[in-house]
């Protein structure tokens, strides 16, 4: 595996640095607050510092990372009122991502979002929370490409950083999972229906349900840890 990384371009190299990097950072394999540790990092990804230290660049840009001095990488750790005021800025995000998309979207890009709808059905049934966080986040994405703005295409993608991590978290209960799941299929019925109003609504409303799942975990954490301003989750899925 070491040899094939190692001779892919550097391009190609760097990308798949840092998706991996920002896969453990999201799924929670490095906790909120830990310092990377670039040793271990480089023999678990099977890379060299360079290639590490351009991906930790990367996520810190996107905010996933803090580079802080003397100290190096740190996992981003936010309090509560930075979850708070960062989802009152994404749902606003996801709301007129919405709007626009149900005025603006194509019909290929609707058959592909219809596709990763089925895709990420599929692994919810399996509970397969990695791959249905990966199609979740492909479909926001294509909502909010589909409402062609550049401007709010990379404001998006800016806050949305800030939650990956979170919003990860919040489907690991199976009841507050199965929600979730239903408010998509919602989502994707006031797409088809090119109902702008409708789907900045569901959207908006998605979120600030993402929002309160996500401060009840805080606060749970919180009351556990309470000397961290984000402390490690406990899974709470159900088998």
């Amino acid at each position: 595996m070491t040899a094939d990384i190692l001779s892919l371009p550097r391009t190609a190299l760097h990308s798949h640095v840092t998706h991996r990097l920002r896969q453990m950072l999201v799924e929670n394999q490095i906790a909120p607050g830990a310092k990377l540790n670039e040793r271990a990092l480089c023999e678990s990804l099977n890379v060299s510092r360079t290639p590490l230290r351009e991906a930790i660049k990367t996520l810190a840009a996107e905010g996933l990372v803090v580079l802080l001095p003397n100290r190096g990488a740190v996992a981003v750790s936010l309090s509560l009122d930075d979850v708070r005021h960062t989802f009152e800025v994404m749902a606003g995000l996801e709301g007129l991502s919405g709007q626009l998309a149900a005025e603006r979207i194509t019909e290929t890009e609707m058959m592909e979002i219809q596709a990763l709808h089925f895709e990420m059905m599929a692994a919810f049934t399996r509970r397969d929370l990695s791959s249905y966080y990966r199609l979740n986040a492909q479909i926001h994405s294509a909502i909010n490409n589909a409402a062609k703005n550049p401007v709010l295409s990379s404001t998006y993608e800016q806050v949305n950083a800030r939650l990956q991590a979170l919003r990860f978290r919040s489907n690991q209960d199976d009841e507050k999972w199965h929600n979730a799941m239903q408010e998509h299929k919602l989502m994707i019925e006031a797409l088809q229906a090119r109902q702008p109003q409708v789907l900045r609504d569901l959207l908006v409303r998605h979120l600030e349900h993402k929002r309160d799942v996500v401060l009840a975990q805080l606060q749970d954490s919180l009351s556990h840890n309470p000397s961290h301003s984000v402390a490690p989750f406990k899974t709470t899925r159900k088998a």
